[in-house]
């Protein structure tokens, strides 16, 4: 299962962690995922996504149809089916 924002499309980083003595070590900065399950009233349908909490704070902002309508708009391929 891949840690990608399905909406986003943030995905893992890498860095270093760095100690006291300045040693760098390599390791990885994962997003902050969560798998929901949404209700669009617009379609009468559930939705299952895995975002990110960026996301999931557009989304109380703006509405999930809406979201999804603007990514449409910009070419984001976001795997919903906006069609009634």
């Amino acid at each position: 299962m891949s840690r990608v924002c399905e909406l986003t499309g943030k995905r893992p980083i890498s860095g270093n962690n760095v100690s006291h003595s300045k040693r760098k070590t390599k390791r990885r900065f994962l997003p902050n995922l969560h798998t929901k399950k949404m209700y669009m009233p617009e379609l009468d349908k559930w939705v299952k996504l895995k975002i990110s909490s960026t996301a999931l704070r557009t989304i109380n902002k703006l509405g999930l149809y809406a979201y999804l309508k603007k990514l449409e708009k910009k070419g984001v391929d976001h795997g919903v089916d906006l069609t009634k």
